[in-house]
């Protein structure tokens, strides 16, 4: 008889793991105290790749996850084709430094030219003298992805319980058994922590104390624009993007990904700030906005992925960003909960190294 998992979140992560265990047969329970992509998750830029990471590890742990969001969009009839990032964030002798350690990984890359990334965007205004381009790179619309992950999981067999908060995990003898709503208990075999922020006040009841970064964003949306974009932007002001539906998507800070702000400025600032840099990059286009999207992102104290046990009854899976790392994250977790063996690629990045 295969095990039953309670999974606490509805984003990206709790969905990948959802799908995934229920397509190995396992019973699988997913709750939110909200709506489905409805936090972090909801209100990210989406960005998949490896060109930013914190480690070699990290780089190679994210780099398996962009192959992983290219299986899982041929299985769920998305389409695979990533459409590349043209990067230039940096300049000088930390772009020349960047660029040595990506060729040294065997990431995928271009060094263009002026002339040659004007070709790939001739919309964009005042094109470098130089950037990197790195094919593999996509932008997945997290909220899409979110649901037919649940789609898939409730079809086969998992339950979707929404708009009801996780009050405690509950014990016994040792072991994690559930957890305790308002409306009663729900009895698990195996719990796993996919709630982000939500995740250090359930485990200090337990004597946990599990640190996070304060790392809170915002994403800016215009009105839909005609094509203005083919590719990521990440210049060294602007990381932007443009959706299927016409939008300009973008984090309203440069280099949001290594961010360390711990407050947000005032959100008309922001707004106003954030389009008039757009509007820079393409000043003959007609850019209006047409919201700013505040979140907390869940960063892990060490900046780095949590995955895997915790107590017995008990793992995690808290991390960011959940965008590039979920469905790899997800094959492997579920395999190790299954019994199916630990992949080491895991080892550096295990809930140990907070709680020994």
């Amino acid at each position: 008889m295969q095990p039953q998992f309670l999974i606490l979140g509805a984003g990206i992560t709790g969905a990948a793991l959802a799908h995934r265990l229920a397509r190995q047969g396992a019973g699988v329970t997913i709750l939110d105290a909200g709506l489905p992509a409805s936090a972090a998750s909801g209100r990210s830029f989406g960005w998949v790749n490896a060109s930013f990471f914190l480690s070699d590890a990290h780089f190679h742990l994210r780099h398996a996850a962009m192959q992983a969001h290219q299986a899982l969009a041929i299985e769920l009839g998305l389409d695979p084709q990533p459409q590349g990032c043209l990067w230039y964030e940096e300049t000088g002798v930390d772009f020349d430094h960047r660029h040595a350690a990506l060729v040294r990984l065997g990431y995928p890359l271009r060094l263009l030219d002026r002339a040659a990334i004007a070709a790939l965007e001739p919309h964009l205004a005042n094109p470098p003298d130089r950037a990197l381009f790195f094919p593999t790179e996509q932008a997945v619309d997290l909220v899409q992805l979110t649901g037919l992950l649940l789609a898939a999981a409730t079809a086969g067999g998992g339950q979707l319980i929404t708009g009801t908060p996780a009050l405690a995990l509950t014990e016994a003898q040792g072991k994690v058994t559930g957890i305790r709503t308002a409306q009663g208990a729900i009895v698990a075999d195996q719990v796993i922590l996919a709630c982000g922020t939500g995740t250090p006040a359930l485990l200090a009841p337990l004597g946990l104390r599990f640190a996070m970064l304060h790392r809170p964003g915002a994403i800016f949306r215009s009105q839909p624009v005609p094509p203005l974009l083919s590719h990521i932007i990440a210049a060294p002001a602007q990381e932007l993007r443009q959706d299927a539906q016409g939008h300009l998507i973008a984090p309203a800070s440069a280099a949001h990904q290594s961010e360390s702000a711990e407050t947000v400025a005032n959100p008309t600032v922001l707004l106003a700030d954030t389009l008039a840099r757009l509007r820079g990059m393409f000043p003959r286009a007609d850019i209006q906005p047409d919201r700013l999207i505040l979140a907390e992102r869940p960063v892990p104290g060490d900046g780095l992925p949590v995955i895997g046990p915790v107590l017995p009854g008990l793992s995690m899976a808290v991390m960011h960003s959940g965008a590039t790392l979920a469905p790899h994250v997800a094959n492997l977790l579920s395999a190790e909960l299954l019994g199916q063996g630990k992949d080491p690629a895991l080892t550096p990045f295990r809930p140990a190294r907070f709680f020994a």
